[in-house]
């Protein structure tokens, strides 16, 4: 009789502890919105940046096709601008086309922190220009917007950091701790003649940073899961890894009439497929549960139990995360087909059959191992494999228990009280991942207000910021200055 009430009891058991779990994910109660602290005159602030989307600083592969003239242009704009910056702080410039500023602090036995943005500009694609309410260099504001390439990533963000510090400095704002603000020059194009000759600088100074925030998060109004929760602002601590692989097959050629029972392209296509159809595994990691523990505290009650008790269902969550490519990504490496490249007629056989497939690394794997599961896969020596380009592992993950990530929070939370604030994984790659070897307490995170129409306006047409928007971004720098600066420890 006993063993009888052993099942539900534990049953029971389960699920309170469930429901408890469940329960205790909750938001903080709602308290009275606070005044959002002051900052820059945002129409200031929108002539500046429509004066730098003129400056068609648009980073090339070869450095050599770099127009030099839009970069000094663009550096002529912010010394004519930012009078205080340029007589108070120390300006470099770096590889010819890279910024970095030091802005002293009162106590040099604390490290610096590290704020940073890029100057460049991916291009516009041809044929396109008409396709835009403005053209794409003209800086036109209009409608309550600032319109052109470079007014989202980025130069809206290296207005907001630099009219902040301007502004400190007229009201003679006076720094504990050093600030440093590293703007490079090619982070479209890898930045390592930027960014990397940058921090390759301050290694050489031993520098060391307290902590550095860059792009690659914002301020999203529909979080990538949990799309009931309102907005929520992704702080990226951590970013994938980068790879390119080309596979190429080569055979006899000849005429179509007469094929062979195996071509280079029908190889080369069956190796593709093998690919595709056997995606890397999903796995439910750090970067992905403090977003879902976070985000999971407005979810639905029994989308919150699965979330809050992800012990038990994580193979559960884990198959919802994996049902979307935005959610996928963050719980797989990705493999994605990019370019294939086979014959010059269509009645001759091609000879060489080649494609480069492009794969962001999830934390836990490597270059090295992905390049071996593609081996395992095709298991065809004819297809040979190599390496292309530029690839990188995936970036150390940042720890969020610190004082740092408690003032971005504060900051974020003080001029945006209606937004959650998350930790995200960045499946994109920043400059930040360069100065991971001088700090481990890197950020990325841009106070870049995104609605449900703007994910198709970034790197392409129609690229425009909101004067409200930037004049909130500008006191989000102001406020997290204030803060960050006077902190004497992390």
């Amino acid at each position: 009789m006993f063993m009888l009430w052993i099942v539900p009891a534990a049953v029971v058991a389960l699920l309170g502890l469930l429901l408890a779990r469940a329960f205790r994910l909750r938001p903080a109660p709602p308290t009275e919105e606070p005044e959002r602290p002051s900052g820059p005159h945002p129409e200031r602030m929108a002539e500046t940046l429509a004066a730098l989307v003129r400056c068609a600083t648009i980073s090339h592969e070869d450095p050599d096709r770099m127009d030099a003239q839009a970069f000094d242009d663009l550096h002529g704009e912010l010394g004519a601008r930012f009078p205080r910056i340029h007589a108070a702080l120390q300006r470099e410039v770096v590889n010819r086309h890279s910024l970095l500023y030091t802005w002293p602090g009162s106590d040099p036995s604390l490290d610096p922190v590290v704020l940073m943005g890029h100057l460049d500009v991916v291009p516009v694609e041809p044929g396109t220009e008409g396709d835009w309410t403005h053209p794409p260099f003209s800086g036109e504001v209009d409608g309550g917007y600032v319109w052109g390439r470079g007014t989202m990533d980025m130069k809206g963000t290296v207005v907001a950091v630099l009219h902040a510090v301007e502004g400190l400095l007229e009201e003679g704002f006076s720094p504990r701790r050093t600030v440093l603000l590293a703007f490079g020059h090619d982070e479209e194009v890898s930045g390592q003649r930027g960014a990397g000759a940058i921090v390759a600088l301050l290694e050489q100074r031993c520098v060391r940073p307290a902590w550095v925030l860059d792009e690659g998060g914002a301020i999203v109004a529909r979080p990538p899961v949990g799309t009931e929760v309102g907005p929520v602002a992704l702080v990226g601590h951590g970013e994938k890894g980068y790879l390119t692989l080309e596979l190429r097959v080569t055979g006899e050629g000849g005429h179509a009439a007469m094929p062979p029972a195996e071509t280079s392209v029908g190889i080369l296509a069956r190796a593709l497929t093998r690919l595709e159809r056997r995606r890397f595994p999903v796995r439910l990691g750090q970067p992905v549960t403090g977003l879902l523990t976070e985000l999971g505290k407005g979810m639905p009650f029994v989308t919150k139990t699965a979330v809050a008790n992800q012990w038990l269902f994580r193979p559960v969550v884990a198959r919802m995360m994996a049902r979307a490519p935005v959610t996928a990504s963050l719980v797989r490496t990705t493999t994605a087909i990019t370019m294939v490249q086979a014959g010059t007629k269509d009645n001759v056989l091609a000879q060489a059959a080649h494609a480069r497939v492009n794969f962001r690394i999830l934390p836990g794997e490597t270059t090295a191992c992905v390049t071996e599961r593609v081996r395992r896969l095709i298991r065809d020596p004819r297809v040979r494999i190599r390496t292309v380009g530029l690839h990188w592992d995936p970036t150390p993950m940042t720890p969020l228990a610190s004082r740092a990530y408690a003032t971005l929070s504060d900051a974020i939370q003080a001029v945006y009280p209606q937004v959650r604030v998350a930790p995200n994984l960045v499946n994109g790659a920043t400059d930040a991942r360069y100065f991971t070897r001088l700090c481990p307490h890197v950020f990325r995170f841009s106070p870049l207000v995104l609605y449900p129409d703007d994910t198709g306006r970034i790197h392409g047409t129609n690229e425009r910021l909101s004067i409200e928007d930037l004049g909130a971004m500008g006191a989000f720098y102001t406020r997290l200055l204030r803060t960050a600066t006077g902190e004497p420890r992390i």
